[in-house]
């Protein structure tokens, strides 16, 4: 992952559009962590979303859902920080 950072990021509305995936449920979760914490994000995290992004939509699911972790620690750790946000923001939208 580390080597990543080192290439330019897609426009930020590349990303989002990224974002957008086959699943509502991927939809939803992703765009609006994305609208939320991206700016404030270190590029290295940027890099990683973006690596994160890169994975098909059953794998994406399966990670943000907490059925699989990512082999890779820092991807793990960004996993973890989605799936916290989608805790803390359902618990607020209740």
């Amino acid at each position: 992952m580390r080597g990543e950072a080192e290439q330019p990021l897609p426009s930020k509305s590349r990303l989002r559009w990224l974002c957008r995936r086959g699943m509502k449920e991927l939809d939803v979760l992703l765009e609006r962590y994305f609208n939320a914490e991206f700016d404030a994000m270190p590029v290295e995290r940027q890099h990683l979303f973006y690596a994160l992004l890169q994975f098909e939509d059953p794998q994406l699911y399966a990670y943000l859902m907490g059925r699989d972790t990512p082999a890779n620690a820092e991807l793990a750790a960004l996993v973890v920080q989605i799936r916290d946000y989608r805790a803390g923001t359902s618990r607020a939208s209740h």
